[in-house]
């Protein structure tokens, strides 16, 4: 039986639900027969508890410092405390030595800013908790961060979004070593969807609001998913807002990042994305319901966004038989 030796870095204030969801993913692979078996340790320095961001403490396995490799997989989670770790320079340099001796790297949510600061993220391309993103980009330029997708993967390293993401990484990973008939066996174990594609959207527009305190965005916001079809231009939208372009664009810019067309393309095109995978409907209905107009229309959009025409990414995801 190989073991596969899986280290989980945790540190003061890491996230106690990205730690589990990665152990109790592994573990539960562990019940089904096979060649490969996880064999999965906490490491903290010094090997002390592990006070987590939520109050609660959970022991570590061993201490960081007295790992050795090899390692099939090294973990590093993210937490309220990835500053004050990433800032540590013992934690950066142990993280970066068993780097060296493990076949794969990864790093969950905020646990980005650990790898980064060890080096490991320099010229790749990652992922990272959605909030994060921005200021981890400006922290550290040598780095490519991108907020939107689930999980990225840039050669043996993986850098995988916010919290619940542990949970698709780790499925990941049993996929990779076991193939998609296990991973599918542990996901419905844990009652799960089996697996979020790595280039979906962290956060859905549609569960994203914008600030309380902005009713204009806000309003705007609920006509542009009130009505996908609808005149969604600038000016139109402006106007339904009682505001000028111009200072709907600044809204725009200082509470959502992006300005209004933008934001209204990629609305429909999640939209077109939920309707691709959980109906039968023809690529030329969608984008007309999503408020595309054309199939082509529909496809330049997606494609700039998903990286893959709609008829892929349909495919990949095993729509429904029937439509709705």
């Amino acid at each position: 039986m190989d073991i596969q030796r899986v280290v989980i870095v945790g540190y003061h204030a890491a996230e106690l639900l990205e730690i589990a969801a990665v152990t109790t993913t592994l573990e539960t692979a562990n019940l089904y027969p096979g060649q490969a078996i996880y064999q999965t340790r906490l490491a903290a320095p010094g090997g002390r508890p592990v006070t987590c961001g939520n109050g609660l403490t959970v022991q570590a396995h061993e201490a960081l410092e007295r790992v050795r490799g090899p390692l099939d997989t090294l973990v590093v989670a993210g937490g309220v405390g990835c500053e004050q770790a990433a800032a540590d320079r013992r934690i950066v340099a142990h993280v970066r030595r068993l780097a060296r001796e493990s076949r794969r790297v990864a790093s969950v949510c905020t646990g980005s800013a650990v790898l980064a600061a060890a080096g490991l993220l320099d010229g790749r391309r990652a992922t990272t908790h959605w909030m994060w993103a921005p200021i981890f980009a400006d922290r550290y330029p040598e780095v490519c961060f991108d907020a939107r997708p689930i999980f990225i993967r840039d050669g043996r390293v993986i850098t995988a979004a916010g919290v619940t993401s542990a949970l698709d990484l780790a499925l990941a990973f049993v996929e990779e070593d076991r193939g998609p008939e296990v991973a599918r066996e542990v996901s419905r174990h844990l009652v799960t969807y089996l697996q979020r594609p790595g280039d979906q959207a962290q956060m859905s527009i549609f569960t994203a609001a914008p600030p309380a305190g902005d009713p204009v965005v806000r309003q705007a916001v609920e006509l542009i998913t009130a009505d996908l079809a609808a005149d969604l231009s600038t000016p139109a939208l402006a106007a339904a807002s009682g505001v000028s372009e111009r200072h709907l664009a600044r809204l725009f810019a200082r509470h959502l990042g992006v300005s209004p067309a933008r934001f209204v393309r990629r609305v429909r095109t999640e939209a077109a994305a939920h309707l691709l995978e959980t109906t039968a409907l023809p690529v030329g209905v969608i984008a007309a319901r999503c408020g595309f107009g054309t199939a082509e229309a529909l496809r330049q959009a997606f494609t700039s966004q998903y990286g893959t025409p709609p008829a892929h990414y349909r495919s990949a995801r095993r729509p429904l038989a029937s439509s709705p």
